[in-house]
């Protein structure tokens, strides 16, 4: 079970997870979410999308909640606004996933992930750890460092 704030390891330990639900997919091809969800496929994942206002997004099969996904995933990305992710990190704990990344904080989300033994990532932006990602993303990591907010 862990408490505390999120290390380069348990980063890097959720992106060797290969099947990833992508928690928050927006229907709209232009927003964000949509653009991570994209980026890992590119990248080779089996990505997964939630969402419960589509059937699919991009050729992929949409699922309306976590514990209808099958088989299970490995890990999930949840890029809701805070009321929403912290009913998605209650999914996670009653599904089994261990490895949960939330964009954003979620006040509350500690005693959730002490509960269900899951390792949280939470606050940072998903691209910024990705390999070889694009200058801008690695520019906001380095932002990071600058002022000792990364993870170590």
């Amino acid at each position: 079970m862990r408490t505390r704030n999120a290390t380069r390891a348990d980063i890097d330990e959720f992106y060797r997870q290969k099947r990833l639900a992508v928690v928050g997919v927006s229907r709209d091809e232009k927003e964000w979410s949509r653009a991570v969800f994209r980026e890992l496929q590119k990248r080779g994942y089996d990505v997964v999308p939630v969402n419960p206002h589509s059937a699919e997004l991009d050729g992929v099969r949409c699922y309306a909640r976590l514990a209808d996904i099958a088989p299970a995933v490995d890990g999930a990305l949840i890029l809701l606004p805070a009321g929403p992710a912290m009913q998605s990190l209650a999914e996670c704990a009653a599904a089994s996933i261990k490895r949960v990344w939330l964009r954003n904080h979620v006040p509350g989300a500690e005693e959730v992930i002490r509960q269900a033994g899951i390792t949280l990532i939470s606050g940072y932006c998903p691209f910024m750890f990705m390999p070889n990602t694009p200058f801008f993303h690695k520019f906001h990591a380095w932002g990071l460092q600058l002022v000792g907010q990364y993870p170590k």
